[in-house]
């Protein structure tokens, strides 16, 4: 049995770029995309997919004056079944990952060839998720280290009682360590937890692993 086409809705101020878009669409991937429509507001971007029973919308991140990301938002609330890749003509990876977190199922740069979309399109249609390379190398790495503004936040103590309590060592024996009373150091482990930004020990000792600290910190 034959699918129907995927409805596609664009949603780009670029109307070169998105003509071209519906062009390539419509006359070389016909059988596998229809375009329900296309506009310039981001005002009309809900309406749009909800009033042609979108499958996929393709989002320009760049839109003013409210950016493609408060469009993101209005179609995933407005008509939550539709599909979304968000594209973008800079390298901000800040405003990809907002529109990853505002409901964006892919993203990718304006760069690539657009009939190197189809694939994506066709990707995210079946559930899912596309990510530009990049972008995905700049997410993995901030995994791998946590925010500026947190490690600017730790003093050396901080760091010491950090790398103690990664090794699983208990109240009493980092006490002695830190040459504090217990009662203080659970008031220090409590403090360090809540700068981290994690609940207990063992988030705390994993985000130490991941950030790679725990080959740096000496006098453990």
């Amino acid at each position: 049995m034959t699918r129907k086409p995927y409805v596609v809705v664009i949603v780009d101020d670029h109307e070169l770029f998105a003509e071209g878009l519906e062009l390539l669409l419509t006359r070389d991937w016909g059988e596998l995309f229809v375009i329900g429509g296309r506009t310039t507001f981001i005002e009309e971007a809900a309406e749009l997919a909800s009033s042609r029973d979108a499958d996929l919308a393709i989002v320009d991140l760049s839109m003013p004056p409210l950016g493609g990301v408060a469009a993101i938002r209005h179609i995933k609330s407005r008509h939550p079944r539709t599909r979304i890749l968000a594209l973008s003509g800079t390298d901000d990876f800040q405003l990809a990952e907002e529109a990853l977190r505002a409901g964006a199922d892919g993203f990718l740069s304006k760069t690539v060839r657009p009939e190197a979309l189809v694939g994506p399109l066709q990707t995210i249609a079946s559930g899912l998720r596309v990510l530009d390379p990049a972008l995905l190398d700049a997410l993995l790495s901030n995994t791998r280290r946590p925010a500026a503004d947190v490690l600017a936040a730790l003093t050396p103590a901080d760091l010491k009682l950090w790398s103690l309590l990664s090794t699983g060592m208990e109240t009493a024996d980092i006490a002695a360590r830190m040459v504090v009373s217990e009662r203080t150091a659970k008031r220090m482990i409590a403090s360090l937890l809540k700068k981290l930004g994690v609940g207990n020990r063992i988030a705390a000792a994993a985000l130490a692993g991941r950030c790679g600290l725990l080959d740096d910190l000496t006098d453990r």
